[in-house]
């Protein structure tokens, strides 16, 4: 285990290590107007890392200790498909939907 001030130390640190990544973008470009060139590639932040947040826990959830789950890869597709159509509030809605409606039924 960590000692607790080598816990304190690391939080603190870790910290001023996220305000200062934050800051220097923020306040860098927080009162000029970007480029086109950065905007057009910004716009695809989203796009790129939500399906990396989720897709470890869906391909090998720890909850089923690496297993195919086909009630998450379900949800996924649901959330995916409405996700398409709509947006990305009611994509989350229909993937949790779907996954704890399976859950209950099976």
């Amino acid at each position: 285990m960590i000692s607790d001030l080598d816990f304190w130390v690391l939080t603190i640190l870790l910290g001023i290590g996220t305000f200062l990544i934050r800051f220097s973008f923020l306040g860098i470009f927080g009162g000029k107007k970007m480029p086109e060139w950065a905007l057009l590639h910004l716009r695809y932040v989203g796009v790129a890392v939500f399906p990396a947040i989720f897709t470890p826990l869906v391909v090998w959830p720890p909850a089923t200790e690496g297993q195919i789950d086909p009630i998450r890869l379900t949800a996924a597709l649901a959330a995916l498909l409405v996700g398409l159509r709509v947006n990305v509030i009611f994509s989350i809605i229909a993937g949790m939907g779907t996954f704890y409606a399976l859950r209950f039924f099976f």
